[in-house]
């Protein structure tokens, strides 16, 4: 099934600084699971030896996503619907992967269960329960959905980075900078004992973005505007905004002269320079420092367990190193940002959910418009999430292992038919070739070589 493409101009290109947004989103949502509870758990257990995976995920994303910015740039169509074209079961996979990969509330308890160690008490599910109806509030009364879930990410963001700068000045020796640095070249390749192929499947899936999440890069960069996404209408609520006319049209290409190509260029320069800035290197930083965090207060000790309360430790030892308001800053940056990120991955599969359901089975139905579909689907999520954790599933680790073990599957899918897209279906200059090809075969090859050896390692266990 392909759709036909409509020919408009390439709009001029945006200033870098208008450009700013979907990579803080990106990383603003994942900044969370990965950074504040799977990786400085796995440094806890086996030292800083992992720090060369994190490092080589987060290269390895930026060529993905670059790739899922790559077709919407120049075609203004999502990835997701840019797979459908060839078989809708790519899109129904896809749809069902990210239902699977986000139903688990794993973020939300999470946030929850810190929130309890700052306030001292009470009951995580109703807390996550009652927090996930106030995220379902807010996308719903949201005009721009994009700009609202921009703005609580750019907070948490700024947020984060500021807990950062105080635990480098206060808590971080230069010992300990050293050990990272001599472990990122000495342990190379390496996995420290202890550590098990579905947690390093479920870290690389929590390393930066993951799965359903980086697909959605498409989505946000066609409400903030990006290429050929400005003719698309953007994502307003049903309830507090007028619905923009989509002029029919479901795919754009745009003139392959010499002013299109140069506008391109320009266009593909800063969407590169934006995301290797507001998300590669944001999430450097984060997994690098928080993980020496956990190398400094935590490692060798024998009394952590597989759950967040290493998190409650590590704010007892930041009371009596430092003092009690860095033990409070920290549970509140960790809720927070847990917090946060469970409203972007509801944005995430409300967004690819609705695209795909409206161009594919709903595109002449007047009564169900893509935002209607987009709220309908993140409702869903929250009435199954709140299901699953009053039916006795709490666990907040266990549940993010599942989720981010199917965040690292789905990116392998998505890789390869991300080489087919970027190659096949768009025009010679500004296809996808080089060097960016050879990334993305080292991409397939890396998740794929975690994923079959998870399956392995779990059938010798059966």
């Amino acid at each position: 099934m392909l759709t036909e493409t409509t020919t408009r101009e390439l709009p001029e290109p945006l200033s870098l600084r208008r450009m700013v947004g979907p990579g803080v989103v990106a990383v603003g949502i994942g900044m969370a699971a990965g950074e504040i509870i799977l990786w400085p758990y796995l440094t806890a257990l086996g030292g800083l030896g992992l720090l060369w995976l994190a490092f080589t995920t987060l290269a390895v994303q930026f060529v993905i996503n670059m790739e899922i910015e790559r077709y919407t740039l120049a075609t203004g169509q999502t990835v997701v619907a840019g797979f459908s074209r060839w078989w809708k079961g790519w899109g129904v996979i896809i749809c069902l992967a990210g239902a699977f990969q986000y139903v688990w509330p794993g973020w939300a308890t999470s946030g929850s269960t810190v929130f309890t160690y700052l306030i001292g008490g009470g009951d995580p599910v109703w807390i996550t329960v009652a927090t996930l109806a106030i995220i379902g509030v807010l996308l719903s009364l949201s005009k721009v959905v994009y700009k609202t879930v921009e703005r609580v990410e750019v907070a948490k963001v700024a947020l984060t980075l500021f807990f950062l700068l105080v635990v480098v000045i206060f808590v971080i020796s230069l010992s300990t900078w050293g050990e990272g640095a001599k472990a990122i070249v000495t342990e190379f390749g390496r996995i420290p004992d202890g550590i098990t192929f579905t947690m390093l499947l479920s870290a690389i899936g929590a390393a930066g973005a993951g799965g359903v999440h980086n697909l959605v890069l498409s989505n946000w960069i066609r409400d903030k505007r990006y290429g050929m996404g400005a003719h698309v209408p953007r994502l307003i609520s049903p309830i507090t905004g007028r619905v923009e006319a989509s002029g029919g049209a479901d795919r754009y290409g745009f003139p392959m002269d010499d002013t299109s190509l140069s506008r391109w260029n320009v266009w593909w320069k800063r969407a590169n320079i934006e995301h290797l800035i507001t998300f590669v290197a944001v999430c450097f930083v984060t997994i690098g420092v928080m993980s020496l965090l956990a190398y400094e207060t935590l490692f060798g000790r024998g009394d952590l367990t597989s759950d967040p309360s290493f998190l409650r430790i590590q704010g007892d030892i930041f009371a009596d190193e430092v003092g009690v308001w860095l033990k409070l800053l920290f549970l509140a940056v960790a809720a927070v940002s847990l917090w946060a990120a469970a409203m972007g991955l509801l944005d995430v599969i409300g967004r690819v959910a609705s695209d795909f359901l409206r161009r594919n089975y709903l595109a002449g139905s007047a009564r169900w418009t893509e935002p209607r579909l987009y709220l309908t689907v993140v409702w869903a999520e929250i009435v199954l999430g709140s299901i699953i954790l009053l039916a006795g599933f709490t666990q907040p680790l266990g549940l993010l292992i599942v989720s981010t073990c199917a965040a690292s599957v789905v990116t392998l899918l998505y890789s390869i038919l991300l080489v087919r897209l970027n190659i096949r279906d768009l025009p010679a200059p500004v296809r996808m070739r080089g060097w960016r090809l050879g990334g993305m075969l080292v991409a397939i090859g890396f998740y794929g070589f975690f994923a079959v050896a998870m399956v392995v390692t779990q059938l010798d266990k059966l």
